[in-house]
């Protein structure tokens, strides 16, 4: 038995084919799914989606969204996502550097306000989670 995974983004189809495992990164934790879950609608948050198929892992950098789970099928909707292998490690490592030492200027200013602080935090995570997704094993 195995999952239907589609993965949509609002401009591109990022995954569709079928997977052993996935693992959710919901806004309550890391979701595991199998053949035979229950129904659910879960909440995403940024972070690393990873998929078994065919005996291997793969990883998806998710920007937030909504997974649903009905029947084995597995439908993914996010504000955006890139696949692991296609995201250059050397480039995702220097942009979290960046989005660090932006945050941690902003934290030490007095007049920053809290948007501009938490925009830079987005970035933070977002930056964090395509890194991860470059890794085989994060």
């Amino acid at each position: 038995m195995s999952l239907t995974l589609r993965v949509l983004a609002p401009d591109q189809s990022v995954f569709d084919g079928t997977a052993e495992e996935v693992i959710l990164p919901s806004t309550t934790g890391l979701v595991g799914i199998l053949p035979g879950h229950i129904s659910m609608v879960t909440a995403l948050d940024i972070g690393v989606l990873r998929v078994l198929s065919n005996g291997t892992w793969n990883s998806i950098a998710l920007m937030g969204g909504f997974a649903e789970v009905e029947a084995d099928d597995v439908t993914v909707l996010v504000n955006g996502a890139e696949l692991g292998n296609k995201i250059d490690p050397s480039n995702a490592e220097k942009e979290l550097e960046d989005a660090k030492s932006e945050l941690l200027q902003l934290e030490n200013q007095t007049t920053t306000t809290s948007p501009e602080k938490i925009k830079a935090q987005q970035k933070l995570n977002r930056a964090r989670a395509r890194l991860q997704a470059t890794s085989k094993n994060s």
